[in-house]
């Protein structure tokens, strides 16, 4: 990081630096963004390169980097940050964002999660419909305050508290009558298969 400190001689450049960063998110000045160019990407780039980092890779950070000065010029701060380490800143976080980036494997293409699901055949979809069918028939047999716990737990997918505070019962009630639900829900279907 010592490469970031300015030398005692180039004090006035670094204050020239802000200036033109300044310029830039004040009105978009594209003179000053030229200056501020010239004056970094030679020098990103051999920063990059110094951090072992391929050539192609640092032509990318440079640009990246300057990019991201010109649309980000009004988050700059003189007063936290000298225009040097702002921008050199922002390069290393780049070099570090793109080295992530091409170190992640790439997508196996023949991964069972990207494949489609099967079609599903008329006589599975025929069973699925007589089950779900036969589901709500069942249901529709319960008590009313069975089929109200069951509606708002699983269908509305509230909580069991949710569920007494919506039907102004108590918890364990909720529960009860959840559990003898889903007990004559077994019951029943279990028997008709």
């Amino acid at each position: 990081m010592s490469d970031l400190k300015p030398k005692p001689d180039d004090k006035k450049a670094v204050d020239e630096m802000g200036l033109l960063i300044l310029a830039i998110a004040a009105n978009q000045d594209r003179a000053a963004f030229r200056r501020l160019f010239d004056h970094f990407a030679p020098r990103i780039k051999a920063f990059i390169i110094g951090q072992r980092t391929d050539p192609s890779m640092a032509e990318e950070v440079v640009q990246e980097t300057l990019v991201n000065v010109w649309r980000k010029a009004k988050l700059f701060d003189p007063q936290k940050a000298s225009a040097a380490t702002w921008i050199f800143t922002i390069a290393r976080n780049l070099r570090v964002d793109l080295i992530r980036k091409s170190n992640r494997p790439e997508p196996d293409v023949n991964d069972p999660t990207y494949l489609p699901e099967p079609d599903i055949s008329a006589a599975d979809q025929l069973s699925k419909s007589q089950d779900a069918n036969q589901l709500r028939q069942t249901i529709e047999q319960l008590p009313d305050e069975q089929q109200a716990v069951l509606r708002l737990a699983f269908f509305e997918e509230k909580s069991h508290p949710e569920v007494a505070l919506t039907l102004g019962v108590p918890l364990g009630t909720v529960k009860s009558r959840i559990r003898l639900a889903l007990k004559r829900l077994r019951l029943e279907i279990g028997e008709n298969q």
